[in-house]
Formats: structure tokens, sequence, C-alpha cells
């Protein structure tokens, strides 16, 4: 037996995995059983393969635990608290018994446990194009499809009519919700919380116990964080936090759940919809697949160091995209690279290589003509450079054309797009493109108003570290996203309206600062001129050697 933390690894061996070229065979053999399968297979929906199908066994063997403080035993072996330490130690060596093989150059950063730093794949060495970095077998691969299998068919018909009930009835409230577009996450969700049930006789109990407690996203923020995201991000927010009470409210209604998942203090269900919104990845036929280890890349926006595929029998494959020097991070994408938001509101970081973002332009009404003009979040976009797609160009030309009630040229406007007739639209453009810039200006300045104001609304909670921390964790974040869009929009400004005799975002002088040592924080209120230079009033100040007291300075709002 292999001794892990006075754990015991029993792996048993029924048949022998195939070593994939260019592959670490980390182990040779993969557990497999004739008799029991995860998954339960549908002939109607699964023809069977020519290939020999396994199934997967892994039996676990702890050691007698005296409980000498007799406090009550929490029946859930996961520990979901959010400083629960992730075992990413032990899920590798779990991956590695259970048939994962990785490329030799590659590895996951921290290898060692920890509680909240991000663990992700990185090449340690220089790696050329098209090497193999990663192989999982489809019997280790957590699926929608599959998962619908389990959970809505079976063998025996009596046992069938029972799940088809029981589920009709978890279903019909996402459907009565409107979120059918939800389904196949409810029932990754489900698989995910019945290995959780199952606690260390799960497969995947290793891989579990690897993942994050802790989460930035929306679902996690608290009321008053929410209160403090501009209008796109509330808007997707709502969406994310109508989605999880949909979701939760549905899993409640499965009957073969134990209470001691629906009922958990630490909103098990909850978390499940967090890994299969965060960890999962989209196939081309719509399934939901999270891939053990694999889910261990980052998220990339300019490019991407990794491409992946499946073979016919589903196993993953994943090899580099170019030749990626020793040391880089590998990564995937999420989500469009040019919706910040999104990806801070679903996955709960900011990617500051986002090369763009979009426009904020909200219209109460977007009719069908302003959607064709090209009205969507990943096409009204300003660009980090400072640049502004056409396309906010044509649907606020579009916009004022009807508020002055100019239907010719409104009109001649969409026949222009529609012929490709870029010199009409041109025209029609520099005709109109005073009344079009200054729609264009007053938003901006609006907009970054409306920032100036969710910022100081952040600062309220006050400069306390540990309160923050405690109460509001995410709200640094926002904080971070909302002067991140704000340095997008001013970019924008600059570009086309440096010269304006509006107010004068460029050369804003008045900026509040906090001031901070390891006892404690002050805010100081600071003028910097031209060249950088501060002269502030409040703060920390210096001590009776003329010494600054502060050890760190961070600029918290600026005017």
């Amino acid at each position: 037996p292999l001794s892990i933390s006075c754990m015991l690894l029993c792996i048993c061996i029924c048949s022998t995995t195939h070593q994939v070229s260019g592959f670490i065979n980390s182990q040779s053999s993969i557990t497999t059983s004739s008799s029991s399968s995860s998954y339960h297979h549908h002939r109607h929906l699964y023809p069977s393969s020519s290939s020999t199908s396994t199934s997967l066994s892994y039996a676990i063997v702890y050691p007698e635990d005296d409980n000498p403080s007799n406090e009550p035993i929490d029946p859930i072996p996961l520990d979901l608290a959010e400083d629960a330490t992730r075992e990413v130690t032990k899920m590798m060596l779990w991956a590695e018994a259970m048939g994962v093989q990785r490329g030799t150059g590659c590895t996951l950063s921290p290898e060692s446990n920890d509680i909240h730093k991000d663990v992700h794949v990185v090449a340690k060495e220089d790696l050329p194009n098209g090497s193999p970095v990663l192989y999982v077998p489809e019997e280790l691969i957590l699926s929608s499809n599959k998962a619908m299998v389990e959970f809505r068919y079976s063998e025996d018909m009596m046992e069938e009519f029972l799940l088809a009930e029981n589920m009709q009835l978890a279903e019909g409230m996402i459907y009565n919700l409107q979120k059918e577009s939800e389904i196949r996450y409810f029932y990754l969700m489900l698989k995910i919380l019945k290995e959780v049930e199952k606690g260390k006789d799960s497969v995947w109990f290793h891989w579990l116990d690897s993942l994050p407690r802790f989460y930035s996203n929306a679902v996690s923020m608290s009321p008053f964080c929410l209160l403090c995201l501009p209008p796109l991000m509330k808007k997707l927010a709502q969406e994310e936090r109508e989605n999880v009470n949909c979701l939760v409210s549905s899993i409640n209604m499965v009957p073969f759940l134990s209470d001691a998942i629906k009922d958990h203090p630490r909103e098990i269900v909850q978390w499940a919809y967090q890994v299969a919104y965060t960890r999962s990845i989209i196939t081309e036929d719509g399934d939901l697949r999270i891939i053990p280890v694999g889910d261990y890349f980052n998220h990339g926006s300019e490019y991407t160091e990794i491409d992946y595929s499946f073979d016919e029998e589903g196993n993953y494959y994943s090899y580099t995209s170019y030749d990626v020097p020793a040391g880089s991070s590998l990564r995937v994408c999420y989500a469009d690279p040019k919706n910040p938001s999104f990806l801070l509101t679903r996955y709960g970081f900011l990617d500051k290589a986002c090369p763009a973002s979009f426009c904020k332009i909200m219209p109460d009404d977007v009719n069908e003509e302003m959607v064709e003009l090209g009205y969507s979040y990943d096409r009204m976009l300003f660009f980090a450079t400072g640049e502004v797609a056409d396309e906010v160009w044509d649907v606020i030309l579009y916009s004022n054309l009807g508020l002055l009630g100019d239907v010719e040229d409104q009109q001649a406007l969409m026949n222009a797009h529609r012929q490709g007739d870029s010199d009409t639209k041109a025209m029609l453009h520099e005709k109109h493109y005073e009344a079009t810039s200054t729609t264009l200006m007053e938003h901006i300045d609006m907009f970054i108003e409306e920032l100036d104001k969710l910022i100081d609304k952040a600062n309220t909670v006050g400069s306390e570290r540990t309160y923050v921390a405690n109460e509001h964790p995410r709200l640094p974040l926002i904080i971070e996203h909302n002067r991140f869009v704000r340095d997008t929009f001013l970019n924008v400004r600059n570009r086309y309206f440096a010269d304006s005799d509006s107010k004068n975002w460029i050369e804003a002088t008045r900026v509040t600062i906090m001031e901070c040592n390891e006892e404690e924080c002050a805010q100081a209120e600071c003028l910097q001129d031209m060249e950088g230079n501060y002269e502030c009033e409040g703060g920390l100040g210096v001590d009776e050697n003329g010494t600054e007291r502060a050890t760190s300075k961070e600029i918290i709002a600026s005017y």
C-alpha cells in the first residue's frame, strides 16, 4: 500500500490502460469493473461502442479516528469552509493512479497544498509547439450527458419510472422559471453532489477535496458588494444569482439526495453550483464536461498556450498551441476575452489583459435594426488603446437620428450598412459627427462620474483591513474592476476628446490615498502636480524621527 499522510490508497487493478504517445505513463493501470458503473448508460442515448468499455472502482481505506473531543462528526467528510486546505498533492497522486497522463514539461504551481492561492498549470521547461500536456481518460470526466442518463434512466423499468417522476418535479421548477438553458448545469451539479454525498467512497473524492472553497464571483458577493457594481455587472450578477436560486431550489426537490447535503450549513449545493459553472467546458454537442486536472488551466485573453480535443471514445488530450517558454502559465479561454465584467461575475477574477471592454451604452429599447448594426456586448467595444469600435459609432448615430426624427438619414444609414456601402456611411458620420461625438463624450463623462461614486461607496465601509476581509472580502476586487474599466474609458476620452472644454479628466490632480502600516490605516487627501509629486493632508504622518509611518500607499480615488 502507498501511504499518503496517514491515508491508505488501495488501487484494485482489473485491466490495463493504454500508453498515450508523448505522455508520462504515471501508473500502468486503471481500476475497472464490469459489474458496477459510475454512470448507467442507456441504449437509446448512447449506442454501444466496438471498444471495451470500463468503469471506475477506487477503494479508499482510512485509519480509525478516535475523535477524543467527542464533538459531533460532520456526516460530509469534505471540509468546505472557505479557509479549508486544498489537498492538491493528494489529488495529483490520485490522478496518476487513475490513468491521467501528463507531458514531462508541465506541472501544477504551487505544488504544495494551499488555501486561497491560485493553483494552475505551468511549463517547467521550454515546450515546442504541439507538445503533449495532458491526457485524461473518458471514465474520469464528469459530464452533463452522462449525469442525465444516470439520474433519468435505469435498466430496471420500475426504478426508471420513479427516477423520471422525481426528476420531472425538479426540472419542472427550472422550466417554470424560464431557466431551461440551465438544465445541463443542474444535472452536473447533481452529479457533483451525489459524489460529495458518497464521501471518501467516491471515486472523485480527492479531486473534490482539491477544489477552491473561496470564490469572488457574483454568487459569493455580499449585498453591499452588489451595491458597488456598475450597471452591466449588476445586471450580470442578478442573472447569476437568479440561476443559483433556481437550481438550488430544484436540487432541494430531488428526493434521493440526502438532507445532510441539502441542509448543510456550509451551503454545499451553492458550492456545487460554483464548481459546475466555473470548471466546466461546453462541447460542440452542448455537453458540459469537467476534466479533472484539465480544469486547472488558467484563462488567457489575447492568446492561449493550450489546444484540446476529444477522441471518438471521449478521452481528453491537450497540447501546446505554440512554442511555450519555461515558466509560462498554460492557459485556455474560458469566455469572451473582451468582457472583463462577465469574467469577474462568473469566474471571480479580473483579467487586466482584456484587449477591450463593453462601452456600457445600454438603451432602454434595443430594436432589431440596432442589433443589425452590431449592438451586442461583444461588439460595442472600447479598446484599451482608446479606440472605439465602428459598431458604437453606428448605433449612436442611428439612435440620435431617431431622436431627431431624421428618418431619411436613419434609413440611408441602414441601407448603406446592408449593402456594404462604406462611402455613404462615412458621409453620414461626417455630416453628424458633432452630435455623435458629443453624445459619446457625455456618456463617457457620466459613466466615469458614476464609477467614481461607486468607488467612493465601496470605501465607506472603512479602512480597517480585518473588517473588510471578514465582512466584504470581494470588495477590493470590485474596486479594482471599477478602476480598470475607468482607465479604459479615460483612454477613449483622451484619444478623441483631449481638447474638450468639459470636465478635465486627463489632468485630475486631487487624489485620495490610503496609507497603511502593520497596525493601522488612514486616508490622506493629496494634490498631485504634473511631475507626480504629492502634497498631502491627513494620513499617518511621520514619527518622532521625521520618518513616514506609512509602509504602503494606494490611490483609492482621483478627482
